[in-house]
C-alpha cells in the first residue's frame, strides 16, 4: 500500500507542470483604438494546430466557445 501512494504521489509531482502549462494567462490592455481588452486565457503555444481551443472540435474551457477554425486551411 505505501509503494501505491507513493507512486502516485510522484506520477502527480511530475505531471503537475503538464497540467499547469495547457493554458497562458494574457493580461488585459489597451489597443491602438482605445478599447479596452480584458485579460484571458489562450492555449500555450506549440507546433500544433490540432489542440487549439479555436480550433474545430475543441472548445476553451475558459470562455465554454466551441472552436470554429478548420486546421487544414491554416
Amino acid at each position: 500500500m505505501k509503494k501505491i501512494i507513493t507512486m502516485l504521489l510522484a506520477v502527480s509531482i511530475l505531471s503537475t507542470p503538464f497540467l499547469a502549462s495547457a493554458a497562458t494567462k494574457v493580461k488585459g490592455h489597451t489597443k491602438k483604438n482605445g478599447t479596452y481588452v480584458q485579460p484571458y486565457y489562450k492555449s500555450s503555444p506549440n507546433r500544433s494546430k490540432h489542440d487549439n481551443y479555436s480550433t474545430k472540435g475543441n472548445y476553451n474551457p475558459y470562455s465554454g466557445k466551441k472552436g470554429t477554425v478548420n486546421p487544414y486551411k491554416w
